[in-house]
C-alpha cells in the first residue's frame, strides 16, 4: 500500500494536477476569508468555510477522474492486480495519496482563525469544527471520486458523472423537499445521500457525532465498494465468477446494511449523547438553572410543535430534543398545520406563527409564538424613514421554561390592567413579556368591583387620558393601603385629571404641568420633546444602565413633593438634565422656546415611591411620566429598552417561589478590528501570492520534466 500512495503522491506533482487543486481550494478560501472576516471584521470563519464548499462539485472530479480510470484505460491495471498487494491496498494507497493532497491546504488554513485572533475575540472552537466538517466533506467527495473513477475507462466521464453525483449529494434536501413536502419511504433513502445536512450541523457550532460518522462511514462504503468493482477484473471468466459474484453481493448488501442500521441507530439517541455544543454562547445547551429545575417535574407535560418534523427550525427542534432528553415527563409532539390547520384552536383563540409551542399540562396550558423565541432589534433609518430590523438573540430555552413553570406551578401572580378611563392597550410584545414572567393579566373596570380583588400582585394604570372617578381612586388607595402595588404611566389628559393627581399625591408626588423640553443635546434625538433621560442603575433598570438609552417620547415631569418624609422613600432612576424645562403650552409643538410660567427641572420621567405602612408592610407605586413609553414604537428606537424596564419594573411586584426566568442567548458579534491596510495585505498574501506560489512550483516541476 505504501509503494502505491509514494507512486500516487508523485505522479499527482508531476502531472500539476495536485499542485492546481491546492492553489485553486487555497485561492477560493482566501477570496471569502478576505472578503468576509478581513474586509468586514466578521469573527466567524465557518462562514467563509460554507461559501467554498461548492468549489468540491469541480474540482474533485478533476482531481480523482485519473485515478483508477487512465489505470483502466491503459491497461496498467493488470500489472497492479497481478502484483502480491491486495486490492484493498491498492484502493487506499491512492485515496490516502489524494487526501493527502487536500490535506495540504487543509493544514494551511487552520492558520487562518489565529490571523483574525490577533485582531479580537474569535470562536476558536467553532472555527475548527468548520475546518473539520470541510475536511470530512472533501474526504467522502473524494471517496465518491475514486468509485466512480472505478466503474469507466474515460476520465472525462468520470469527471462527469462525479460531478452529477457531488451536485445531487450537494442538493439533495432540496430535492427530497420538493418530492415531499412532509417525507415519505422515497425521500428517506434518498436522504442517505444528502452530504449537505450534516455539514451544515457541524458548522452550525455543534460537535455532532452522527454527522461525523456519517462522514466517515459513506466514505468507508465508497471505497469498499470501489474494492468489489475492481474484485471481479482480477478473476477470468470461469465457472468462479457467479461464486465470485454472489459473494460480493452478499458483502455489499451487508456493508449497506450494516451502515445504514448504525446511521439510524444514531439518529435516534438523545441529542445530549452524541453532541457537543462548542458555541461561545452555548445556543444548543441548557443551562444548569433549566435542568436543576426540569429534574423536579412530576407531571407530565406535551410541547405541541405547529410543524411537521420535517419543516421545524433546526435550532428550534435541538433546544425541545434536550428537554425531552432530560425528562420521562416532557414529550414533544409535532403537529403539521398542512393536515391539522385548527388544531391550535382548542388552546387559543389567537392566530399563531408556524413552529410556534403550545405547551400542555394536568393544570392549564399557554403558547410560546414563535416570533417571541427569537429576539429582534429595529434600528430607525435617517435617510429612509423606515425600520430595519436584525435577529440579536435567541431566547427558545428562556420561553420554555418560563412556560413549562407557568403551566405547572399552583401560585401564579395575577396583575390587573385597569379600563374604562382612555388607557393606552398593550401590544402583543408587552402581553408577552408579563407571559414570560409567568403571571397572569388581565383587565380590570374598576366600577365592578368594590374593592381590588385580593389575588392582584400588581395593578397598571396605563395612559389614562380621562380621569378616575372619586370612588375609583378611593379603591386604588386602599389596595395601596393594604400593601399593594402600582405602577401608573401617565397620559396626557384634554381635561383637569383631580382623581389621578390625588392617587399620586397620596405618594408623595406630582405630575408637572406640560410636555418637558431637554435642551441638553445628549439628553434627546433629534426632537427636544423625544427625551433621551439618565438612566440610573437600580432594580428597575437592571440590563439597561451604563448600556441602553430609554426613549421617552413627549413625556411629562414628575416631582416629589417632599423628599424628606420619613414613612415614604424614593427613587428616581429616569431623570432630565438640570437644563429641561415643562412647556405649558403645547399647542404648538414646533415651538421649544422657554416661556413665562413654564416650570424648571430637572425632573424624574421615572420614579419609585414606596410608604411604610401602619402595620409595618409597604405600599409601593412606580410612575412613569409618558404614555407612550410602552410602546412598540417607542421600543423599537432603543432596540428592546423600554420593553426590558417594563419586564423589570412588572417582575419586581409579581414574584412566585418557583420563579425562572434564563435571559436569551445573544447573536450581538463583537467584530475584529483590523486596518484597512492590514485587511488588504494579509487578503493579497492569502488570495493573490500563496496560491500563485503554488502554481509557480508546479509550473517548475512541470518545465522541468520537460526539459528532462
Amino acid at each position: 500500500m505504501f509503494a502505491i500512495y509514494k507512486r500516487e503522491i508523485k505522479s499527482y506533482f508531476r502531472s500539476f494536477i495536485g499542485l492546481l487543486f491546492i492553489a485553486a481550494t487555497l485561492f477560493f478560501v482566501g477570496l471569502y476569508y478576505t472578503a468576509v472576516n478581513l474586509l468586514q471584521g466578521y469573527p466567524y470563519f465557518s462562514y467563509a468555510i460554507s461559501s467554498v464548499i461548492i468549489l468540491f462539485l469541480i474540482g474533485v472530479p478533476v482531481l480523482t477522474m485519473r485515478i483508477l480510470a487512465e489505470e483502466k484505460r491503459s491497461r496498467t491495471d493488470q500489472l497492479i492486480l497481478t502484483a502480491p498487494v491486495s486490492v484493498g491496498g491498492i484502493v487506499m494507497g491512492k485515496f490516502l495519496a489524494l487526501l493527502t493532497i487536500f490535506a495540504i491546504p487543509t493544514g494551511l488554513i487552520c492558520v487562518y482563525p489565529l490571523i483574525m485572533g490577533s485582531f479580537g475575540s474569535v470562536p476558536m472552537a467553532e472555527s475548527y469544527l468548520s475546518v473539520l466538517a470541510f475536511f470530512l466533506y472533501g474526504m467522502m467527495a473524494i471517496a465518491v471520486g475514486v468509485l466512480v473513477s472505478s466503474l469507466t475507462e474515460s476520465q472525462v466521464i468520470a469527471a462527469v458523472l462525479t460531478f452529477i453525483i457531488l451536485f445531487l449529494a450537494y442538493m439533495m434536501d432540496s430535492v427530497c423537499g420538493l418530492i415531499s413536502y412532509t417525507g415519505n419511504w422515497l425521500t428517506g433513502i434518498l436522504g442517505c445521500l444528502d452530504m449537505y445536512t450534516p455539514f451544515s450541523n457541524l458548522l452550525n457550532g455543534t460537535l455532532d457525532v452522527k454527522s461525523v460518522f456519517y462522514f466517515v462511514s459513506m466514505t468507508a462504503l465508497a471505497l469498499f465498494l470501489t474494492v468489489q468493482s475492481i474484485q471481479k477484473r482480477r478473476y477470468s471468466i470461469s465457472r468462479k465468477v457467479f461464486g465470485m459474484g454472489a459473494y460480493s453481493t452478499g458483502m455489499i448488501a451487508a456493508a449497506v446494511g450494516i451502515i445504514v442500521v448504525t446511521n439510524v441507530v444514531l439518529g435516534e439517541l438523545p441529542a445530549s449523547w452524541v453532541s457537543v455544543d462548542v458555541t461561545s454562547q452555548k445556543l444548543y445547551s441548557l443551562t444548569e438553572q433549566t435542568k436543576e429545575y426540569v429534574k423536579t417535574i412530576g407531571e407530565d407535560v406535551t410541547i405541541y410543535v405547529i410543524s411537521s418534523e420535517e419543516s421545524q427550525d433546526v435550532m428550534l427542534g435541538q433546544t425541545l430534543q434536550r428537554y425531552d432528553d432530560l425528562s420521562d415527563h416532557i414529550k414533544v409532539e409535532y403537529v403539521d398545520p398542512n393536515i391539522n390547520p385548527r388544531f391550535y384552536t382548542q388552546y387559543t383563540n389567537e392566530n399563531i406563527s408556524l413552529n410556534s409551542l403550545i405547551i400542555v399540562s394536568g393544570k392549564r396550558n399557554t403558547v410560546v409564538d414563535y416570533n417571541d423565541i427569537y429576539e429582534t432589534s429595529y434600528d430607525y433609518d435617517y435617510y429612509t424613514g423606515g425600520y430595519s430590523s436584525d435577529t440579536t438573540g435567541y431566547d427558545g430555552e428562556g420561553q420554555i421554561t418560563s412556560a413549562l413553570d407557568r403551566v405547572l406551578t399552583d401560585d401564579v401572580p395575577k396583575v390587573y390592567i385597569t379600563e374604562g378611563h382612555g388607557e393606552v392597550a398593550f401590544s402583543t410584545a408587552f402581553t408577552n413579556a408579563l407571559k414570560k414572567e409567568n403571571t397572569e393579566y388581565e383587565s380590570i373596570n374598576l366600577m365592578d368591583y368594590d374593592v381590588v380583588p385580593e389575588d392582584a400582585a400588581c395593578m397598571i394604570i396605563h395612559g389614562a387620558t380621562g380621569d378616575f372617578s372619586a370612588d375609583d381612586t378611593e379603591k386604588v388607595i386602599q389596595y395601596l393601603d393594604r400593601g399593594g402595588n402600582v405602577i401608573l404611566v401617565t397620559g396626557i389628559a384634554d381635561t383637569e385629571t383631580p382623581n389621578l393627581d390625588a392617587l399620586c399625591a397620596y405618594m408623595g408626588l406630582q405630575v408637572a404641568d406640560g410636555l418637558v423640553v431637554e435642551q441638553e443635546e445628549a439628553n434627546y434625538y433629534r426632537n427636544p420633546y423625544y427625551l433621551l433621560p439618565t438612566v440610573g442603575s437600580g432594580t428597575y433598570t437592571a440590563g439597561l444602565y451604563g448600556q441602553y438609552y430609554v426613549f421617552v417620547p413627549f413625556g411629562q415631569g414628575i416631582l416629589i413633593e417632599d423628599e424628606d418624609r420619613e414613612d415614604i422613600s424614593y427613587q428616581k432612576f429616569l431623570t432630565t438634565s438640570d437644563s429641561a424645562f415643562a412647556k405649558s403650552d403645547i399647542s404648538n409643538l414646533d415651538n421649544y422656546e422657554k416661556a413665562q410660567g413654564d416650570a424648571d427641572g430637572p425632573f424624574a420621567i421615572g420614579v419609585a415611591a414606596v410608604k411604610t405602612l401602619e402595620d409595618g408592610t409597604e405600599a409601593s407605586m412606580v410612575v412613569y411620566g409618558c404614555e407612550q413609553i410602552f410602546t412598540d414604537t417607542a421600543n423599537a428606537m432603543v432596540s428592546g429598552a423600554n420593553q426590558l424596564l417594563f419586564t423589570n419594573t412588572v417582575s419586581s411586584f409579581a414574584k412566585h417561589e418557583a420563579s425562572i426566568s434564563i435571559p436569551a442567548k445573544s447573536y450581538e458579534v463583537s467584530y475584529l478590528m483590523i486596518p484597512q491596510n492590514r485587511a488588504v495585505l494579509l487578503g493579497v498574501l492569502l488570495t493573490v501570492v500563496l496560491p500563485l506560489g503554488c502554481l509557480a512550483a508546479g509550473f517548475a516541476i512541470w518545465f522541468r520534466r520537460r526539459r528532462l
